[in-house]
């Protein structure tokens, strides 16, 4: 039972989930046709326009079958995410579960570093849109950046209603360029247009050093730039408490997961590795880019320039909005500052926003100023902290099921299908992936932040349970 509750005097148990929905004092603002493109974007962003382009470099063609395997796993974690909110729809929600079904701390863990996670990426993010913006016009970074962050902190304290219309509008950009891709690229094979027509064909896949040519390793080690690239699809599962009919179209949204992944990803890069050869791919090129510029289609630079501008937009967009909220569900649970847990007349929560904005412009600051691997090294943390969220989720609908399946618990209308095993294989293919982290050197940084972010949280949180004994929010459930 959550401190809410207890304030409410609200029953406690499952009965009252509805109340407890409903006594957050979120306004239902998010619509269906929002809900949806956020769940989309949520899976497209700079780790496919951009990131895949290393990923190609390393592993070639089977880069789309380590996609594919790490979709399944996404779908795994999504549809677990979806059955413990049809069970609790709240906008907490991983902070809340954890503090459910593993304890308080757990819950204090899970929230602070989602909210970490959030603010590190919207630091890297906004200061990436703004050199993007440096390709059209030459104006200061530091300017563009601080730009970007009043306006979309601004937008946020408008209405949850304006934070969902960026968003739809910014998936639709990211999924009109890709579908764009994939239909030149078809017009490419089967027409022979363009610079690149002559040698486009499927049979790139493999006729370059095979569909392995880097080997099974090359693939393993890539997997951690997939799932990268995949960070944020849960995003949908902290809409639960401002969405209109949480019930009916967040489960739309969710089983929406396998053909996004089949066409935005997959279906993207099958087309894109048959056009061009994937040995012509480079890092830090994307290969959106690079596809344009094989086929003579030099406009395509600026289109994509573009894109992965509103893809960086789009996440420091999420990011004001679930640090605010993951604030207010720590504060409400005594476990974060009094003042987070205060709402506007519009139901925004106004101090949690308002500190996590102030932080992204501090670490676009710092960022200017000492451009070095001490920022590095923050921002690696980014993986580390986003796949925890997701160990939670696949962890609490494990534990979920359990009960419920015992009858401690009402049947959620929304059940994982083939779980609790496939929990438990998503479990272990995060475990494969965090292996791989730890072997690969550029990304082993991760996991040496992971331990003292761990460490941090732990003196906080007994600091704060001595604080205050007599809070119900520390005791065990």
């Amino acid at each position: 039972m959550t401190s809410a509750q207890v304030d409410k005097g609200q029953p406690d148990g499952p009965e009252s989930a509805e109340a407890v929905t409903a006594g957050e004092g979120y306004q239902r603002g998010l619509g269906a046709r929002q809900i949806q493109m956020i769940a989309i974007g949520g899976a497209i962003g700079t780790g496919l326009f951009l990131g895949a382009g290393k990923a190609i470099d390393r592993a070639g063609p089977s880069l789309i079958l380590a996609y594919a395997i790490a979709g399944l796993v996404i779908f795994f974690i999504m549809r677990a995410l979806g059955e413990l909110l049809m069970y609790r729809p709240v906008s907490g929600s991983f902070s809340e579960y954890a503090r459910e079904f593993l304890g308080p701390f757990f819950g204090f863990v899970t929230g602070w570093t989602y909210w970490l996670f959030w603010v590190v990426t919207g630091i890297t993010e906004v200061t990436a849109a703004a050199t993007y913006m440096t390709y059209w016009w030459d104006i200061p970074q530091w300017l563009s950046a601080l730009v970007f962050t009043v306006i979309l902190y601004g937008a946020n304290l408008i209405s949850v209603k304006l934070f969902g219309e960026l968003e739809f509008w910014f998936s639709m950009v990211k999924v009109t360029a890709i579908i764009g891709m994939i239909l030149i690229c078809a017009g490419v094979l089967t027409i022979g247009f363009s610079d690149a027509g002559d040698t486009a064909t499927v049979a790139n896949l493999w006729n370059d050093g095979g569909f392995f040519p880097e080997g099974i390793d090359g693939t393993l080690m890539t997997l951690q730039i997939v799932m990268f690239a995949f960070l944020a699809v849960e995003l949908v599962g902290v809409t639960a408490g401002e969405s209109k009919d949480p019930k009916t179209v967040l489960p739309k949204a969710i089983n929406t997961v396998p053909w996004r992944i089949a066409v935005f990803y997959v279906g993207a890069l099958i087309m894109i590795l048959s056009v061009v050869p994937w040995s012509n791919f480079k890092p830090g090129v994307s290969p959106f880019v690079a596809a344009f510029e094989e086929m003579g289609l030099g406009i395509g630079a600026a289109i994509v320039n573009f894109v992965v501008l509103t893809a960086a937009l789009s996440s420091c967009n999420s990011g004001m909005y679930s640090t605010g909220r993951m604030l207010r569900d720590l504060a409400l649970n005594g476990q974060g500052p009094k003042a987070f847990t205060r709402l506007t007349r519009n139901g925004l929560p106004l101090a949690g926003t308002t500190f996590s904005a102030a932080l992204m412009l501090v670490g676009v600051w710092i960022n200017y100023q000492w451009p070095g691997e001490a920022f590095n090294y923050v921002v690696s943390f980014a993986t580390i902290s986003g796949m925890w969220a997701w160990i939670m989720i696949l962890v609490c609908q494990i534990r979920y099921r359990a009960k419920a399946d015992r009858g401690e618990l009402p049947q959620s209308s929304f059940k994982a299908p083939g779980a609790p095993f496939s929990s438990w294989f998503a479990l272990g293919f995060i475990g494969l992936v965090i292996v791989m982290m730890a072997i690969d050197e550029d990304a082993r940084i991760s996991l040496y932040c992971a331990p003292l972010w761990g460490l941090i949280l732990g003196v906080s949180y007994l600091t704060l349970k001595s604080r205050n004994p007599g809070n119900t929010s520390f005791a065990k459930r």
